[in-house]
């Protein structure tokens, strides 16, 4: 699959995950070091924004939303995933207030399992998936412009339904 990057095309390598099929598991640490496995979030739905790197505008922009909306609304688990070090991570967290789940995919083993991985700028594409209390994926959404913010009611819409 191609996505754009200011209008330039790149690759992302791998297969992207398909809406109505169980969503591929992972485990990655947070800003604790704790491991977060995917499937131990069973039983109430999971928003996971997927930023490119947490120190631009847009991915700012899109995870302080994210945060926003973790907030209020319940019976929904909100991740945010990027390939940023732990302290990249954290300097931003503290430098802008956010408070939700920041996972970290330095190995690239997210970016692998859902086909994500830019190899030419090392860095995951923008993305949003929804899975559902039983771990089945109901919402995908991999932006085609990745310097454009996503579609944040579309995504949240989904994850509400699938409470």
């Amino acid at each position: 699959m191609n996505v754009q990057r200011k209008g330039q095309l790149v690759e992302l390598i791998g297969e992207q995950p398909k809406v109505g099929l169980a969503a591929p598991d992972f485990t990655l640490p947070n800003l604790e070091d704790q491991q977060i496995k995917l499937s131990d979030l069973a039983g109430q739905p999971v928003l996971i924004s997927v930023v490119p790197d947490i120190d631009t505008r847009v991915c700012s922009l899109q995870t302080k939303r994210f945060n926003q909306e973790a907030a209020a609304v319940t019976g929904v688990h909100f991740l945010t995933i990027s390939n940023n070090t732990k302290e990249e991570q954290a300097s931003w967290c503290a430098a802008e207030g956010v408070d939700m789940q920041i996972l970290r995919d330095e190995q690239g083993k997210f970016g692998a399992a859902y086909g994500l991985f830019i190899p030419e700028m090392n860095h995951l594409a923008r993305a949003i998936f929804v899975i559902d209390k039983e771990g089945q994926l109901v919402y995908e959404a991999i932006s085609a412009e990745i310097s454009e913010e996503p579609d944040y009611q579309a995504a949240l819409a989904a994850a509400k339904a699938a409470r």
